[in-house]
């Protein structure tokens, strides 16, 4: 797709090309603030392999491929595509996305488990009741994100006080134990405190 000139007021601008760039699930935008401080939009589709790989980096060669303009021969730039863009006369690139927030609403993401504090294991599953219709009896609540719960005997103290659920013998016992490698073989990681060893939803060890 084309250029458009933004509807907003050209500015002076400051010899650079600024971009701000919304990659959204079907399209993305690309706005640029130019040279010269006139301002365009470009929009092109977030996923097309066959033409480019990467939406963003396509509207910016793109532009800068259309607007850059050498003033003298020795400083001519091409930018065809499939090669590295030249970011010389990049001055900002700002960029935000729904991607993440797509995923979660439509639950394509990666699975996941939920790590909480030992006897809060269905705190989010409860809620706070809120509902656009507290009366409504037929209210259907969305499906929780994470498919396992592993509750952690954990809590945050200030220095010197003892958790009352331990007595200072077995907080002592904590405090003094021999630390133990992250992995059962020495593969040189960092080392964790003692305690059970978690394994997360893929596999993973979770200290």
């Amino acid at each position: 797709m084309s250029s458009e000139e933004a509807p907003s007021t050209s500015t002076a601008g400051d010899g650079k090309f600024h971009f701000a760039i919304d990659r959204g699930g079907t399209f993305t935008d690309v706005h640029c603030t130019l040279p010269t401080g006139r301002q365009i939009v470009t929009k092109l589709l977030s996923e097309d392999p066959a033409n480019y790989p990467d939406a963003p980096t396509e509207g910016i060669r793109r532009i800068l491929n259309d607007h850059d303009t050498a003033t003298a021969a020795s400083l001519a730039r091409s930018y065809p595509r499939g090669a590295k863009v030249i970011t010389s006369q990049i001055g900002s690139i700002r960029m935000g996305t729904t991607v993440a927030t797509n995923a979660l609403l439509e639950r394509r993401g990666e699975r996941m488990g939920l790590l909480i504090t030992a006897g809060f294991r269905d705190l989010l599953s409860i809620g706070n009741q809120s509902r656009p219709d507290i009366f409504d009896l037929t209210c259907a609540a969305p499906g929780l994100l994470y498919e396992d719960v592993a509750e952690v005997d954990e809590r945050v103290m200030l220095a010197g006080f003892c958790d009352e659920d331990k007595s200072p013998d077995e907080i002592a016992a904590q405090e003094n134990s021999e630390l133990s490698p992250m992995d059962d073989d020495d593969t040189g990681h960092p080392k964790a405190g003692v305690g059970p060893r978690l394994t997360g939803i893929t596999g993973e060890k979770v200290i």
